[in-house]
């Protein structure tokens, strides 16, 4: 019996596709979740969605132009990602439009462009790719890719976690200090695009917004320490990584939304029985009253 679950376990990671798609879920399981606890510290947990989305625009025009090459789509990518944030400040500073509202109606545009192109050029490639993403194909320098940008994001957030948090919880102490929020403002979303845009190959633009918001928010019913939100997010996206893979694997589901799935199951999971304000800790609290 054991040795049927340490095959089950093991023997996939046999293949190099697998070891490949491994490495590249724990990459991403290292910088997406600590962005997450970011955004929702902030209150901008529903950003990452519009932001995944307006990726798409970039994607497309590199794929058009340089083919399935995962770095030029990657840059395109991130190109179409910080237009989006820009204009949508410009459009907040200069209307009065609330953020939100500027970055939903650019990404909406900018979604509709990305198909039309593709539909357009009479092009091949599959937008269910686009959408949910294909980790299993991620080859030797789609691989070096992920790695070098997850490292850029990693050692961005380790540089500027201080400032960052400071710039959530108290803007004003920036100002008196001579800094601008504003400026630290759009460095996180710099790097949130960046950290999307990594998790585009693995997750497509529906899916890697969810191993960046899903691991945040259960990890808050279980810590309501900075280092332990960040330790539980990551943790939480590393096993559902695993299992994802493992699931897709032997029961031939798509990776992606097998791992987005599994930090749902998380997330449900941590609302009835986590240790801070779940269900299970508000009855404990009423019946201890």
């Amino acid at each position: 019996m054991l040795g049927m679950i340490v095959d089950w376990f093991m023997l996939p990671f046999g293949y190099g596709f697998m070891r490949r798609a491994l490495v590249a879920c724990l990459t991403l399981s290292l910088t997406a979740p600590i962005i997450g606890v970011l955004l929702t510290l902030r209150g901008l947990s529903l950003v990452g969605e519009p932001l995944s989305h307006a990726i798409m625009p970039g994607v497309a025009v590199a794929y058009l132009l340089t083919g399935l090459s995962l770095p030029w789509i990657m840059l395109g990518g991130l190109a179409a990602g910080l237009a989006t944030v820009f204009l949508a400040g410009g459009i907040t500073l200069f209307s009065g439009l609330k953020s939100d509202a500027a970055m939903t109606s650019l990404f909406l545009t900018g979604m509709a462009l990305a198909v039309l192109l593709i539909a357009s050029a009479g092009s091949a490639l599959d937008l269910s790719h686009v959408l949910f993403g294909s980790i299993l194909t991620v080859g030797s320098h789609d691989l070096m890719a992920i790695v070098i940008t997850g490292s850029v994001v990693l050692t961005g957030l380790a540089v500027g976690l201080r400032a960052l948090m400071v710039e959530a919880l108290d803007p004003g102490f920036l100002r008196v200090q001579g800094t601008r929020p504003a400026w630290i403002q759009g460095a996180f979303m710099t790097l949130v695009v960046l950290s999307l845009v990594t998790g585009f190959q693995a997750l497509g633009t529906l899916m890697a917004v969810g191993l960046m918001i899903l691991p945040a928010t259960l990890a808050r019913f279980w810590s309501r320490r900075l280092e332990g939100m960040v330790a539980v997010a990551a943790g939480s996206a590393m096993a559902a990584s695993l299992l994802g893979l493992l699931l897709s694997y032997h029961y031939a589901l798509p990776s992606g939304p097998s791992i987005v799935l599994l930090l749902g199951v998380g997330y449900l999971l941590s609302l009835l029985g986590g240790r801070h304000d779940s269900l299970l800790s508000r009855w404990r609290r009423l019946s201890s009253s």
